[in-house]
């Protein structure tokens, strides 16, 4: 290799090396990773993981720690799942009332068939969007409440879970559950749903004099949906 007058590479600038110095070094190079490490003892030592591959595993036990963590009924874990793999439903007409969402595929008891997705408002918003919607012509209020402060309403910024029926006798029922700190609306199935049923669950509006006549036609149909 080159002599250094200075005693110090970076000091004397570029130059350029010659190719045939540059084989000869790499050529070195390789001999000498190519050969396994002996310990003072001349020992051979077990070759090291590569730093990647090491930071894969790491990662991936990890990920197994912190699912082993949750238990097989977890809430997080479900909406984790139902994240990645959607259930197969669509919306349809409906002999309870206009649309209805039915299901593609088989659903098992106890779980998350769909999130009920739209914006969230707080109630004085929701008091006067009900009114405008009224106003508007529009007959359908989509608007669900999760607390004393939020509201999602999914009139006019939602998914499927919108044209969700109701029924007396559902085979779905509406959950609030936290995630990131957020809390969210989640449908589940309290029993298992075949392909093309009518997914339903119990709206459970508050009692009021102006009565909704419900058409769920179910055997314990309780007549109106307050």
């Amino acid at each position: 290799m080159r002599d250094h007058v200075t005693g110090c590479a970076r000091s004397e600038g570029y130059y350029k090396i010659d190719k045939k110095d540059k084989i000869k070094y790499l050529n070195s190079t390789r001999l000498q990773s190519d050969e396994p490490d002996k310990d003072m003892q001349g020992r051979m030592i077990p070759a090291q993981p590569h730093a990647s591959t090491r930071a894969g595993s790491e990662r991936r036990s990890e990920q197994r720690r912190l699912l082993s963590s949750f238990s097989c009924d977890s809430d997080l874990l479900k909406f984790n799942q139902l994240k990645f793999r959607k259930k197969k439903i669509r919306f349809c007409k409906s002999h309870i009332h206009d649309w209805g969402l039915f299901a593609m595929e088989p659903i098992a008891a106890d779980e998350m068939v769909i999130e009920y997705v739209g914006q969230n408002i707080r109630q004085v918003i929701a008091d006067m969007r009900e009114k405008r919607y009224e106003e508007e012509g529009i007959g359908s209020s989509y608007m669900f409440r999760v607390d004393h402060d939020t509201i999602i309403d999914a009139t006019k910024c939602g998914n499927f879970a919108r044209f969700i029926n109701h029924s007396c006798n559902p085979n779905c029922y509406a959950k609030v559950i936290t995630v990131e700190s957020q809390k969210k609306i989640v449908i589940y199935s309290r029993q298992p749903i075949n392909v093309n049923e009518e997914i339903t669950y119990d709206y459970k509006f508050p009692i009021e004099d102006e009565k909704i006549p419900c058409l769920c036609g179910a055997e314990n149909c309780r007549g109106t949906l307050n």
